[in-house]
């Protein structure tokens, strides 16, 4: 099964970037020490095997899932073996004593990456979820670039998403209230971002949760109304990378859209990969026929699958990468656009309240919902959160 193929596209978008970047990259990578944050999630493993195919000087891994990093050690020994530098992995959750204790330790590093994340919409539901995403999002990312400018770190890297661009969901709007923290410390440390789509098979994903329900035996199921912009693990991986090493200071990088990168609907993409495994796909009406025929239609060659209507708290109609305010550059590269902004110092002071505010709620052990949105509103007075009362944990 040819993951471009299921998403519509036949060429990777930026290998032709990447090649021209070929011996610059080398060369800094390999005179360079990294430290990766959330290094055993999906964008976390492809940027690591960049990286480590690079033959950095130093690379370390941070992650709190310990299963993960396990995986991604034996993926990365099975591909590509050993390098002369220090490569170790470390199950550290990065909002802990034990890690700041791992930082005061060494911190020794030319480039921190951050890629650790709550991605899901659906965090949203409950308000203790909504704190742990702040945490995660927001205050680890504030933390660990301060960690970073005490120890003259070189390059501070971050991943935000398409979903920062005029959020309409919080976890979206979270990720903005990030860009804009990073924004406020890069007059004391060149920082750069990237922001891209859906990264197809990603953990957690829907199209990743194809292939598990294959394995179980259940029906596919994918919404009929939503069309997507899908990138690859592997590009993913590599537009961190060239914006980590090239991104100049306030960067965000992005996916050009082009002949190459189409809207894809994930109804076609449901149709192809049951297609693919050789069986035909079978339109269910109602989930409990979808689940009734998932014991017996794959006997006869059939695979059931259902298609539902999108109407959950915080889905976006469409995704975009900037606004019509943003100064962008398409010249720069060939499949890689970017977004330059400029050093602001405006919001400072909002910046700061949020900080005490969500400090001070946390001392009382008790928020709501209502509390962190007004918060958030505080910062983006154009945040357009759309809450229907409806979440994806509520359909199947």
């Amino acid at each position: 099964m040819q993951l471009l193929d299921l998403i519509g596209r036949k060429n990777e978008l930026f290998a032709h970037d990447v090649e021209l970047h070929t011996d610059a990259l080398k060369k800094i990578v390999s005179s360079s020490k990294f430290l990766v944050l959330g290094g055993a999630g999906t964008i976390g493993q492809a940027v690591t095997k960049e990286i480590f195919k690079r033959q950095p000087k130093k690379l370390h891994i941070v992650d709190i899932s310990e299963n993960n990093l396990v995986e991604l050690v034996r993926d990365i020994r099975s591909s590509f073996g050993y390098i002369d530098g220090d490569f170790k992995t470390f199950a550290l959750d990065i909002g802990s004593i034990a890690y700041d204790a791992f930082i005061a330790s060494d911190g020794n590093y030319d480039y921190v990456l951050n890629l650790s994340a709550l991605k899901h919409v659906r965090s949203e539901e409950d308000a203790f979820t909504l704190m742990r995403m702040i945490d995660v999002n927001i205050l680890n990312t504030k933390k660990t670039i301060e960690q970073s400018i005490a120890h003259r770190v070189k390059k501070y890297f971050c991943v935000s998403t398409d979903k920062a661009t005029n959020p309409v969901n919080m976890m979206g709007a979270s990720k903005r209230i990030m860009e804009l923290f990073l924004m406020q410390k890069s007059k004391d440390l060149t920082i750069s971002m990237v922001r891209f789509a859906n990264v197809a098979f990603s953990d957690g994903s829907l199209l990743h949760s194809f292939e598990q329900r294959i394995k179980k035996q259940q029906p596919i199921v994918a919404p009929s109304d939503i069309k997507r912009y899908f990138i690859t693990p592997k590009e993913s991986g590599e537009l961190c990378l060239m914006s980590c090493i090239f991104g100049e200071n306030n960067d965000i990088l992005f996916p050009q859209l082009n002949k190459n990168l189409n809207l894809t609907s994930f109804s076609d993409i449901a149709i192809k990969y049951i297609t693919a495994l050789g069986y035909e796909p079978y339109l269910c009406d109602n989930e409990n026929e979808a689940r009734q025929l998932a014991k017996t239609l794959p006997r006869a060659g059939k695979w059931p699958y259902l298609l539902t209507k999108s109407d959950t708290t915080g889905e976006k109609d469409c995704e975009e990468f900037f606004t019509e305010e943003d100064t962008i550059d398409v010249k720069h590269f060939n499949a890689i656009g970017i977004i330059n902004n400029e050093h602001v110092m405006d919001n400072v002071n909002e910046l700061d309240k949020f900080s005490k505010a969500i400090k001070a709620l946390k001392a009382k052990q008790s928020w709501t919902k209502e509390d962190l949105t007004q918060l958030f509103y505080k910062i983006l007075p154009n945040f357009n959160h759309k809450e229907t009362g409806k979440f994806l944990d509520h359909k199947m």
